[in-house]
């Protein structure tokens, strides 16, 4: 065997990739990383400055890699690596790979905080892992001095620079970048860092932005216009993480609750949809300027920005008038994803930077929509799951990876606390958990702001501090379903006024029944029009479900998710005693948070889930529920707790679900025909 100690060259192996190759001794560690194609960041180009290329030597012998390595075989510690420790954090056994000599064999990690396409957002075990491959980055460049001998305009030199250092050709600049390049090139003393947007169809590598000297922090937002909030997600576009959040109401609810009340006020208001547009964006505005102050930050860095929503609002922020969508055929502006200047919508960040739109799938049924599917992933399943982003204007999506349906339904904005007598919006003091006694019908709850449970002690002193407000959307949801379950409520939805020989907490309310929650200031009761008001929600819920279920030709689904921000709140077994979703395994119902918010945030750190997601919303077949003639029929089914006429198998299965009782009144009678058929049947 030939003595490798005489060689010229060293082998080097690259871990986790496991790529590998020879180089010539004294090539740079970084450098034969490129060559191979090793995924290894680096801001600076290899200058030593940025701290990204950090790597870790392997100590032993690698029989799988045919190599002896160790740290001996690379070159020793650099004054530039040890001024750099001194500075800023070198872990114990790490090497900038971009000042690391290769001397002889050596098996080098690459460990994932060094990694350019590193695994930025965790998703559950059963949904992948998201990498960070930013559209806009960032890059450091030493420029050419001006010289008489040989003109070259300033961004010409940029240019070479770029292509020389970084390998990235075909160029374009925008005119304010241009316009201040010669005053950022001379501050820089000639060394610049530039930020290039790789996202747009026809020029792929534009500058938007130039900072003087080395620079290495450029972020972007991901927002989340829902018709009753908004959310906002600052992001570091180098790490992908979420350095600041913020939330606020969307302000348009002032000219209407849900989205066809704000389409009306536009048709009976000339120029309306001009009031909402100005509305919502000067939110946008105000949930940035909150972000960058909580992560104390110029607005100058904030380079991009991804927006999701419902068709609604997806057209008001855009500035296009919704009035199409207001009646049939549901005709969208577009539903393809849109890129464009911020300035070009009125937000202010930096003054070139870019905004990115999810597209719509079609009718009521909008980005958020496609932002909670490339979030969660029912495309990539083999299973059929059904996914329902909860909100003013629920849209749910059923299938696998052989075929997506989608639809929206009306559910209005009672979940979420309106239309309810006591209801509010969650907040310090509003009852979110509710549990009652099977035999004495007492209720204990607990409230948002203190996990203490209102029969225990110490509840007094919480209520002394925030009080008893009200009753929120999933503190609904479990009233109901603890009074349905607890004999309190009928199959069909009535209080059963028969109840009232058995608990005082069961009152005459005129023509029907109230239970009371609380006796304080304010009273906390759930009313006959409260249940209704639900009960019209959860149909419009379980048909919309059902008609994706008829059209993908099953009976079942394999499993279900809860997404939106209520959705994420609220106990899917009680979202199932109540009906809101269709009979499943319990163990394979679950919540996912704010999917929608997910997506965006996925959109925003990886150019490449921009592309898929364009690509999977064309192969979503749309059901429009409005002109669905078995509509009506799933939502009058729908209306019974947890169904009319659906067995519920599998949540019986856990659930003590009370033998049914129908139409009860008063006097306690009302059983009658329909119950004898029923178990005649």
């Amino acid at each position: 065997m030939a003595d490798d100690t005489k060689r010229d060259d060293a082998l080097i192996v690259f871990t986790p990739s496991g790529k590998r190759g020879r180089f010539p001794k004294g090539t740079p560690v970084l450098s034969a990383a490129r060559s191979l194609g090793v995924d290894i960041d680096s801001v600076c180009g290899g200058r030593a400055i940025c701290g990204r290329c950090q790597v870790t030597v392997g100590e032993g012998e690698f029989a799988k890699h045919g190599i002896s390595s160790s740290s001996g075989n690379l070159g020793d510690f650099t004054a530039v690596e040890k001024r750099y420790a001194e500075k800023r954090e070198l872990k114990s056994g790490r090497r900038l790979s971009c000042q690391t000599l290769l001397q002889g064999d050596a098996v080098i990690d690459v460990p994932p905080e060094s990694q350019v396409h590193k695994q930025v957002v965790r998703k559950r075990p059963e949904v992948r892992d998201i990498e960070l491959d930013p559209v806009t980055r960032l890059y450091y460049l030493e420029v050419e001095e001006p010289d008489m001998h040989q003109p070259s305009g300033d961004l010409e030199r940029v240019y070479k620079a770029l292509s020389e250092q970084w390998g990235i050709d075909e160029i374009y600049t925008d005119l304010r970048t241009l316009q201040g390049l010669q005053k950022t090139l001379r501050q820089g003393e000639w060394k610049i860092t530039i930020a290039i947007y790789h996202g747009h169809i026809r020029s792929r590598n534009r500058v938007i932005s130039a900072w003087p000297g080395f620079h290495d922090k450029v972020y972007g937002v991901a927002f989340d216009i829902g018709s009753t909030t908004i959310a906002a997600h600052l992001c570091d576009l180098g790490t992908g993480e979420v350095v600041a959040s913020a939330g606020l109401m969307n302000p348009q609810i002032r000219f209407g609750e849900d989205l066809m009340s704000r389409v009306s006020y536009v048709m009976m208001n000339p120029g309306g949809d001009v009031e909402m547009t100005e509305a919502v964006r000067e939110a946008i505005n105000t949930l940035i300027g909150q972000v960058a102050a909580e992560a104390r930050i110029d607005l100058h860095d904030v380079l991009e920005a991804v927006f999701v929503g419902n068709p609604i609002m997806h057209h008001l922020l855009l500035g296009i008038d919704p009035i199409e969508l207001g009646g049939a055929p549901f005709a969208l502006a577009t539903n393809s994803s849109k890129t464009l200047w911020a300035s070009e919508i009125d937000i202010d960040m930096h003054t070139d930077a870019r905004i990115y739109v999810l597209p719509c799938i079609a009718g009521h049924v909008g980005a958020d929509a496609a932002a909670v599917v490339l979030s969660e992933g029912p495309h990539l399943q083999d299973d059929n799951w059904l996914i329902v982003d909860v909100g003013t204007n629920a849209e749910l999506v059923l299938g696998n990876k052989e075929r997506l349906l989608a639809c929206s339904s009306p559910t209005g904005p009672a979940f979420e606390g309106a239309q309810i007598s006591c209801g509010q919006r969650a907040a310090p003091g509003a009852i979110e958990r509710v549990r009652i006694d099977r035999e004495t019908l007492k209720p204990r709850f607990r409230i948002i702001g203190s996990d203490i449970w209102s029969n225990e002690d110490g509840f007094d002193e919480v209520v002394a501090r925030t009080g008893v407000t009200g009753i929120c959307g999933s503190g609904i949801i479990e009233v109901l379903a603890e009074m349905f379950l607890a004999g309190i409520i009928t199959k069909d939805g009535v209080i059963d006024g028969a109840m009232a020989a058995t608990s005082d907490l069961i009152e005459a309310d005129g023509r029907t029944f109230s239970y009371k929650i609380w006796d304080g200031e304010p009273e906390i009761r759930v009313t006959q029009n409260d249940v209704r008001q639900i009960q019209l929600a959860k149909g419009a819920l379980y048909a919309g479900a059902q008609l994706l279920m008829d059209r993908l030709g099953v009976e079942t689904v394999d499993r279900i998710t809860l997404a939106g921000a209520f959705g994420s709140h609220i106990d899917v077994k009680y979202a199932m005693v109540l009906g809101l979703i269709p009979d499943c395994d319990l163990t394979k119902v679950s919540s996912a948070g704010n999917a929608a918010s997910t997506g965006a945030r996925i959109a925003l750190v990886n150019g490449k889930a921009r592309r898929e997601i364009e690509t999977v919303v064309t192969q979503i077949e749309k059901i429009e529920t409005a002109v669905e003639p078995k509509f009506q029929e799933h939502f009058v089914g729908a209306m019974g707790f947890p169904h009319a006429s659906a067995p519920f198998e599998e949540l019986s299965k856990v659930v003590d679900l009370p033998a049914p009782k129908y139409g009860a009144t008063a006097s306690g009678g009302g059983e009658g025909r329909r119950r004898r058929r029923r178990e005649k049947a």
